[in-house]
């Protein structure tokens, strides 16, 4: 059924795959690395609204929390580092637009990019998803649907916010690369001794503190310019230093008891939403042009 605005409003069945829930603890919990687990958890989400998690940018007479663009770009961070499943930023912004957003008591998704993530799941979906066709997601923990409509104009906040969740996955594999260097030997040895495994975890911690200044910096001056950068950077650190936490790991990485893979495959699909690189770098071109003009 659709509504104004183009918003389709109704839940599809999931197809009746395995449930899969989601905790908002660090780390990932062991009932979310089952491949295929593709329903969203309604529990935590409505959790997620009682902590103000979707209202947070909403005023405090609105029954929101009254804070603004940083504080927002904290939360998804840890949302980014947690690998929080489900369509956290269209909900977020569907806050105050959208009856019940704010409290989490209405999922909320958006064609973002081309794709909508975990349409089947929604109550309302934001933009026009005629002849959406399911793909098959590189993330098991983000189902994808492709729509022929093409790719709408980016918005910057939900590209600052994606920076800010990818930002998250740097600073986790950071963690992860980190740690695992310190714990395996090899030849009676820490890995980390090597040098290596060294240069890898120093590449992955250099790429995570710029993103992060980056990021932080966009969310104070909300500069599509300065969003823009910050996203190219965030995109980059999440990703390359997810490949090189996986080669810390060695074939370890990609087993199930391990979340590296996990958090390589969601840095993956959250380049392909809109501002991405190519898109970014355009914006930047457009404000270096128009400051020589």
């Amino acid at each position: 059924m659709s509504g104004a605005g183009g918003e389709r409003v109704g839940r599809a069945d999931a197809g009746g795959r395995p449930v899969g829930r989601a905790e908002a603890g660090g780390g990932v919990a062991g009932d979310r690395r089952t491949a295929g687990s593709t329903r969203l958890d309604r529990a935590l989400w409505r959790m997620l609204g009682d902590l103000g998690f979707f209202a947070l940018r909403l005023p405090e007479a609105d029954g929101g929390v009254g804070l603004g663009l940083p504080e927002a770009v904290l939360l998804f961070e840890e949302a980014g580092r947690a690998l929080l499943p489900g369509p956290l930023i269209a909900t977020h912004l569907a806050a105050g637009a959208v009856p019940g957003a704010a409290t989490g008591e209405t999922v909320v998704a958006a064609v973002d990019g081309g794709l909508v993530e975990w349409l089947g799941e929604a109550d309302v979906v934001r933009g026009d998803t005629t002849g959406a066709v399911p793909l098959r997601s590189l993330d098991p923990l983000t189902p994808l649907h492709r729509v022929p409509a093409g790719r709408p104009a980016p918005d910057p906040v939900a590209s600052l916010l994606t920076a800010a969740e990818q930002l998250g996955t740097a600073g986790r594999v950071c963690a992860l690369a980190t740690q695992h260097a310190r714990a395996r030997e090899q030849f009676g040895r820490p890995i980390g001794a090597f040098q290596a495994v060294a240069h890898l975890c120093a590449g992955i911690l250099v790429r995570a503190e710029t993103a992060r200044a980056a990021v932080y910096a966009a969310a104070v001056t909300a500069d599509p310019a300065d969003i823009a950068a910050a996203r190219i950077l965030a995109d980059e650190a999440a990703v390359r230093g997810a490949r090189d936490c996986l080669q810390v790991h060695g074939g370890m990485g990609f087993t199930w008891e391990s979340e590296v893979h996990l958090h390589l495959k969601r840095a993956w699909v959250r380049t392909q939403r809109a501002g991405c690189v190519t898109e970014s770098e355009e914006t930047l071109a457009a404000a270096l042009a128009a400051e020589t003009a």
